[in-house]
């Protein structure tokens, strides 16, 4: 999908060629030469342009350094102009594309071209259709209590830049010092929304309140950015954390506090109503989120529907697990959340048991990590670490997320999980949360691409949620498949749990943007399946009602992933390789779904000839 976020989030680079053995190798060899090259220099170009336009991406990258240097000491631009150039640099690719002759192309040089050609199409219209939450994924408002820079810059400046001297201390600091100027930037543009009526839900508002209030609590000299430069400049001279508690007392708090005062201005105006339908040209912009979130042509109604299938049958095999482990009295939530609370699985909410959960996490990692062979002809050489979501954003942030190792190798990748309350992760739910997260999850998939080479920069970015996060959730399948459920069945209860989770999202994202179901119904729906805690269901439900359709990528990809592995299976019969399988499908870069199914169609072919 190329969105902003998903970038600077994981910022994968895939790759195509290395590694892989014949027939995929022979099958995914580029066209030499003529429309082939073109494509490659048209992707080049853009990639190029997209790290020249956002300092932040080139930071991520690794690539703030030489010629860029200067990229170090700025931010993206979060002004209407700023984000307008983005949109800009699509509809340069999407012009360029059609000057190329897709009858010439063959192998990896027509995998390139039908990643983006379609979807570029697709995006270009919708900033011609919509005035509003096109960013970068669809996402109706800028500021929100999982959106803003005031969320993504602290975390960003902490965790992506790096300090190794004087020059990027100071560097740092001049981030600081724009950090206050892209708050009002953004500030500035929800103000025009506002004024245009596109206002956040009124739970929104306050969720958002409640986090700026959090961030603004400490003394300057005690906020995250002050204590960071601090802790990372102790052996380099000069007063850093001073310099830096000055500008977040006279810039960044104040630009904070404009921000914080325009939602209070608006929240007497804000609706209770959680789907995009209360927005201008609500419905169709729902119907854009669902293509860009799922790269199908599903309506929300085939949406919602799999949503059910899936949910009945995810529940009829927990609730085999239940009557095998003898607990038959309640529904399955209700099962559900008496083990929640079981103390044999809790974790003691300290800092202490929180240790202890990361250290098990740990060891889960280490046990799949050996047994990736099974699995994959190819294996990552990044390591991944596991941590703790930073304190001051958990109350707002979802259970768990992944970052990618930095491409020059400097920076392992990194499992985030959230520990703001250990009762919403109760043991048996964190083997199948490590295995989506970590190996053979994200961290997997992602970092195999990045230490790859063949195919150009562009297409080596984790484009496209239905596929990376599709990839997350086939990846607990597969470890199941490996056995690593074998002598476990509370833990593959709670992979079940985590499917049924994903399968409930397509039901509430769907029901809440397209059916109008209220924010309440929703959260009645999650406590009424699942059996989740209801602090968390509730986290979840806000989730989706400020990033549409996003959510729906999780299962829809899964199922594609699935189904586009069992019809190869079914083709091949005993010519089937799952290694080669899933080295040919992890070995082309993210891409649409279609896209995927062609790539393992061309796979078929060749080792059926």
């Amino acid at each position: 999908m190329l969105d902003r976020r998903t970038l600077l989030a994981t910022l994968a680079a895939t790759s195509a060629l290395a590694g892989i053995k014949s027939p995929a190798r022979a099958m995914l060899a580029g066209t030499s030469g003529g429309e082939g090259a073109k494509l490659t220099a048209l992707y080049e170009r853009i990639y190029d342009m997209m790290v020249d336009q956002d300092p932040e991406f080139a930071t991520a990258l690794g690539l703030d350094k030489g010629d860029r240097a200067a990229a170090k000491s700025k931010l993206a631009d979060r002004s209407p102009a700023g984000i307008e150039q983005g949109h800009d640099l699509y509809r340069t690719g999407l012009a360029e594309l059609k000057k190329i002759d897709v009858s010439k192309l063959s192998g990896m040089d027509l995998v390139n071209y039908e990643t983006f050609r379609g979807p570029w199409e697709d995006y270009v219209k919708a900033y011609d259709s919509f005035t509003y939450g096109l960013h970068s994924w669809p996402e109706p408002h800028p500021v929100t209590q999982l959106s803003g820079s005031y969320r993504s810059i602290p975390d960003f400046l902490i965790n992506q830049h790096s300090i190794a001297g004087s020059a990027d201390a100071e560097a740092y600091l001049a981030r600081c010092a724009d950090f206050a100027v892209q708050l009002d930037n953004e500030t500035g543009r929800i103000k025009a929304d506002h004024a245009a009526g596109i206002l956040p839900p009124d739970f929104v508002i306050d969720r958002t309140l409640v986090q700026f209030a959090s961030i603004m609590a400490p003394a300057a000299a005690a906020n995250a950015l002050t204590t960071n430069i601090q802790a990372k400049t102790k052996d380099i001279a000069g007063d850093w954390a001073a310099r830096c508690a000055a500008i977040v007392e006279r810039k960044i708090y104040p630009a904070m506090q404009r921000q914080a005062a325009e939602l209070k201005a608006v929240r007497p105006r804000a609706t209770h109503d959680a789907g995009v339908w209360r927005l201008p040209k609500g419905d169709e912009y729902y119907a854009y989120a669902l293509r860009y979130a799922t790269t199908t042509g599903m309506s929300a109604e085939e949406v919602h529907k799999l949503g059910l299938d899936r949910m009945a049958e995810l529940t009829s095999r927990a609730d085999a697990i239940f009557k095998a482990q003898g607990m038959t009295k309640g529904s399955v939530a209700e099962r559900l959340r008496a083990l929640g609370k079981d103390p044999r699985f809790l974790y003691p909410n300290t800092d202490a048991g929180k240790a202890e959960l990361i250290a098990k996490l740990n060891e889960q990692v280490q046990e799949v990590q050996r047994r990736l062979p099974e699995a994959f002809g190819r294996l990552p050489k990044a390591k991944v670490d596991i941590r703790r979501v930073p304190p001051d954003i958990e109350a707002g942030a979802t259970g768990g997320y992944y970052q990618m190792p930095a491409p020059d190798g400097s920076r392992p990748g990194a499992y985030y999980i959230n520990l703001r309350d250990t009762a919403e992760n109760p043991s048996w739910t964190l083997p199948t949360l490590t295995y989506h997260e970590a190996s053979p999850g994200h961290h997997h998939k992602i970092a195999l691409a990045q230490e790859a080479t063949g195919i150009p920069r562009l297409r080596r970015l984790p484009a496209y949620s239905v596929y990376t996060e599709g990839w997350g959730l086939y990846a607990e399948q597969l470890a199941d498949e490996m056995g690593m459920y074998e002598k476990d069945a509370w833990g593959r209860l709670g992979y079940l749990q985590s499917y049924m989770f994903r399968a409930a999202r397509l039901v509430v994202d769907t029901g809440l943007h397209h059916f109008r179901w209220t924010r309440e119904k929703a959260i009645q729906y999650y406590n009424e399946a699942l059996g989740t805690p209801e602090p968390s269901n509730i986290t979840e439900i806000e989730r989706y009602c400020v990033w549409p359709g996003q959510a729906t990528s999780y299962m829809v990809g899964q199922t594609s992933w699935v189904a586009i592995r069992e019809k190869a299976r079914a083709t091949l019969g005993d010519r089937f390789d799952l290694r080669g399988f899933h080295d040919t499908a992890l070995s082309a870069g993210a891409m649409p779904i279609s896209v995927l199914e062609s790539v393992i169609e061309r796979w078929t072919a060749v080792k059926m000839a």
